[in-house]
């Protein structure tokens, strides 16, 4: 076991890999507690998809992906949020509609100009092969601002995520919040996708969350669990993936779900 870890950071790509990768679990276990909470769980997967879209557009314009991505992502994001809160309109149908719209138009557009090439096969379910040191970068960037976000308005994020109508009573502009949330959760999709696949990336936002809650019930011990969870899922996926050759994205939302059920059986077993 010592021999293959050593191995594995013996290469420049993995050791990236892993940098990104385990602050992207980060960032994705924090916001999906937000999300899942707030029932805006398909928003992440809906902007998964958006981010593939603007993907195809970056490529086909031989653009850089971040460039195009990032702003298209995040409009998307702004827009997802003020229909989830307009009542009269169905959140979930938008996102629906707009998920599976940008699926297919990127598809069209890149089958139709430069064909379904490997790279953007490792864009729908991830690979480790293509992260250079701006992402880490980047990535490192946006963790430390995720985090901080958390440490500095952990009292108002808890707030706004249990009853937005009595935080906006006592002051709390939660809307100016719902809009951080929004950005943040945006920057960590487009920047996991590289690791995770558009396909997948909202997995590592869900699957945490909702196995932690089948145990703890508090906020806090949600937080603290989700992040043990998404790291040490993400750490046994990417040794996976490596040893067997297999689809890194694919490989840690498959660990992702068998950490869920081990969780479900143990919430069943203290329920009794």
């Amino acid at each position: 076991m010592l021999d293959i870890i050593l191995e594995i950071f013996s290469y420049p790509f993995m050791v990236r890999a892993i940098i990104v990768g385990l602050l992207i679990s980060i960032c994705s276990a924090l916001l999906g507690v937000i999300l899942v909470l707030k029932r805006y769980s398909m928003i992440g997967d809906g902007l998964s998809h958006v981010g593939f879209g603007a993907l195809a557009i970056a490529t086909v314009l031989n653009k850089e992906p971040l460039l195009i991505s990032i702003p298209i992502v995040v409009l998307v994001s702004f827009f997802l949020l003020k229909i989830n809160e307009n009542r009269k309109i169905k959140g979930d149908s938008a996102i629906a509609l707009i998920s599976t719209s940008s699926l297919a138009i990127g598809v069209m557009v890149l089958s139709m100009s430069t064909g379904m090439n490997t790279d953007v096969s490792n864009y729908l379910f991830g690979s480790i092969l293509g992260l250079t040191k701006q992402d880490v970068i980047l990535t490192s960037i946006l963790a430390i601002v995720v985090v901080l976000v958390f440490i500095l308005f952990y009292n108002k994020i808890f707030a706004i995520t249990f009853d937005e109508i009595f935080s906006k009573a006592t002051g709390i502009n939660a809307n100016l919040y719902n809009m951080i949330i929004a950005l943040l959760t945006s920057l960590v999709i487009v920047l996991g996708m590289k690791t995770m696949g558009s396909l997948l990336i909202s997995s590592l936002m869900i699957f945490p969350t909702l196995t932690s809650m089948r145990i703890f019930k508090s906020f806090k011990q949600v937080i603290i669990n989700s992040l043990v969870i998404s790291i040490i899922c993400f750490l046994i996926g990417i040794f996976i993936s490596y040893l067997y050759d297999m689809p890194t994205g694919a490989s840690i939302a498959v660990v992702n779900i068998i950490a869920f059920i081990i969780y479900y059986i143990i919430g069943l077993i203290l329920k009794r």
